[in-house]
C-alpha cells in the first residue's frame, strides 16, 4: 500500500482497503515522497489508523521531510540511512549507512533536525505497537516504510524486509475445503487478463496464480466454468517487456496463458480428475458514470468490441439499460483517470473515436436477491435500473440515502456493494 505523505490515505485507498481486510490479506505500507512537503510522521501512522483500522509498526523512521529530508533511521539495523542531497559529493540514489551515535549523526544533519528525531523515536520506542509477524500475516498489524520511490532512496530497505515477512504459498479456500500448495494436485486460479499486449498479433493473455501442485505445460488441465478439458497454450512467465515460454511451474508462481475467448477473471482452472472451485475476486464498485458514445457510427462493431474486452479485463465496467442491447453503453470507474485510459486504448487499439458525456450517479448496488422482480420493483426517483456485462441485475443512485429507501420499499430486496467474479 503506497501511500502519499502530503496527502495520507486518499479515497481510492480505503476502497482497496475494504477488499483487502474482507481477505485478511497482509498489508506492507510504503510512505512514498518524503523527499517533499509530507504531513508529521505520527500523523500519518495515526490516519492510517483512524482510516484503515488497522495498527501500524513503522520499520524505519525519517529524519526530517522535503527541503529539510536527512535519511531514514533503520530500526532494525540501529543505522542512519543518508539521503543522497544530504552528504555532499554522493551520487543520487546511492544510500550511505552511518552508524547510529548522537554526536556522529549531529554533525551530518545537524543539531534542529537531531532534535526533532530524538523526539520521535523516545516517542515511538515508548508508546508505539510492538512488531508482531503473526499479526502481519493475518493482516491485523502493517509493517510502515518511508522513503522516495522517484530517488529510489528507501526503497532497498523495503524489499529486503518485504522478503524476510513475506509468507509463503498458502492454501486457498475451495468450497469449505483449504487445498494444501505442496500436496494437492494443480490447480489455479485467473486473476487479471490483458488485450493487446503485442499490437502486432492482437493476442489476449489470461494470468494464472497457481494455487497448488506443479502445471505441466504437456498435461491437459479444466476449465472449471465450463467443464472443457483443454491444453493451455502458449504458458509463458512475462517479466517488464520480456517473456519466457515454461515447461512447468508450481505453487505461487504466476503464469500466462494465450485466450481465445474463454476465460474470465475469477476462473478456476485444475486437473481433470479434480473437483475445485475457488471463490472469485470482488469488484469494486464504481464511484463516476459516463454515457459513451462512438464519433463515428461505421465503426459499431469496433467499438462493442473494444469496450466489451476492455471491461473483461476488469479495467472498467460497463452497463446497459434494464432490457436493451448495447445501443447505449454506460461506463463505470472508480477513479476518473481510468475514463482517460478508455479513451487512449479504443482509439490506439482499435481504431474508434469516443465522446463521453458524465452521469450524476454516485453509488451502485447490486441485487443479490434473486426473488426479486425488476420490473416492479420501486425505487426512488434518481434511481436507474441497468444490467452487468454478465447480465446480472444492479441499481444505480445519486444519492447515498436512496439505497436505504429502495431497500425498505422492497421488502426482501438484498443489495451488494460488492460483486464477485
Amino acid at each position: 500500500m503506497v501511500i502519499d505523505a502530503s496527502k495520507g490515505v486518499e479515497t481510492q485507498t480505503k476502497k482497496l482497503f475494504k477488499v483487502c481486510t474482507m481477505r485478511h490479506i497482509p498489508i506492507f505500507t510504503f510512505i512514498n515522497k518524503m523527499d517533499r512537503d509530507a504531513l508529521d510522521t505520527f500523523a500519518l501512522m495515526e490516519d492510517i489508523e483512524n482510516n484503515l483500522g488497522i495498527e501500524t509498526c513503522p520499520v524505519n523512521l525519517p529524519i526530517g521531510s522535503g527541503k529539510d529530508f536527512r535519511g531514514i533511521f533503520d530500526r532494525k539495523t540501529e543505522e542512519i540511512v543518508m539521503y543522497s542531497e544530504t552528504l555532499k559529493g554522493t551520487r543520487e540514489g546511492v544510500e550511505t549507512r552511518l552508524k547510529y551515535t548522537e554526536e556522529g549523526v549531529k554533525d551530518v544533519i545537524g543539531e534542529a533536525a537531531l532534535s526533532r528525531f530524538l523526539e520521535e523515536k523516545e516517542l515511538l520506542d515508548g508508546a508505539g505497537a510492538a512488531f508482531d509477524l503473526n499479526a502481519v500475516r493475518a493482516g491485523e498489524l502493517t509493517p510502515v516504510f518511508f522513503g522516495s520511490a522517484l530517488q529510489n532512496f528507501g526503497v532497498e530497505i523495503f524489499l529486503k524486509a518485504f522478503l524476510e515477512m513475506a509468507m509463503p504459498p498458502a492454501g486457498r479456500n475451495s468450497e469449505g475445503e483449504t487445498l494444501v500448495p505442496e500436496k494437492n494436485g494443480f490447480s489455479a486460479f485467473v486473476f487479471k487478463i490483458q488485450a493487446n499486449m503485442n499490437k502486432a498479433h492482437r493476442d489476449r493473455i489470461a494470468f494464472l496464480r497457481v494455487c497448488s501442485g506443479r502445471f505441466d505445460a504437456e498435461e491437459e488441465v479444466k476449465h472449471v466454468p465450463s467443464g472443457r478439458v483443454l491444453r493451455l497454450s502458449q504458458p509463458q512467465q512475462l517479466m517488464a517487456d520480456e517473456r519466457k515460454i515454461l515447461t512447468e511451474a508450481f505453487a505461487g508462481d504466476i503464469i500466462g496463458v494465450f485466450d481465445p475467448g474463454m476465460f474470465a477473471i475469477g476462473d478456476t482452472i485444475c486437473a481433470p480428475a479434480m473437483q475445485v472451485r475457488y471463490e472469485g475476486i470482488p469488484t469494486f464498485a464504481p464511484e463516476h458514470f459516463a454515457r459513451v458514445r462512438q464519433v463515428d457510427t461505421m465503426k459499431r462493431k469496433q467499438f462493442v468490441k473494444g469496450v466489451t474486452q476492455i471491461a473483461q479485463e476488469g479495467a472498467i465496467q460497463i452497463f446497459r439499460e434494464l432490457g436493451s442491447g448495447l445501443e447505449e453503453i454506460i461506463v463505470g470507474v472508480v477513479g476518473v483517470l481510468q475514463f482517460d485510459v478508455l479513451k487512449f486504448r479504443l482509439l490506439n487499439e482499435y481504431g474508434v473515436e469516443i465522446i463521453l458525456e458524465a452521469l450524476p450517479y454516485a453509488h451502485v448496488r447490486w441485487v443479490d436477491s434473486a426473488e426479486t422482480d425488476m420490473q416492479t420493483l420501486t425505487g426512488t426517483s434518481d434511481m436507474k435500473k441497468v444490467t452487468d456485462l454478465a447480465g446480472k441485475p444492479l441499481l444505480l443512485f445519486i444519492n447515498e440515502w436512496s439505497v436505504q429507501m429502495t431497500t425498505e420499499r422492497n421488502p426482501g430486496l438484498i443489495l451488494s456493494e460488492f460483486r464477485r467474479n
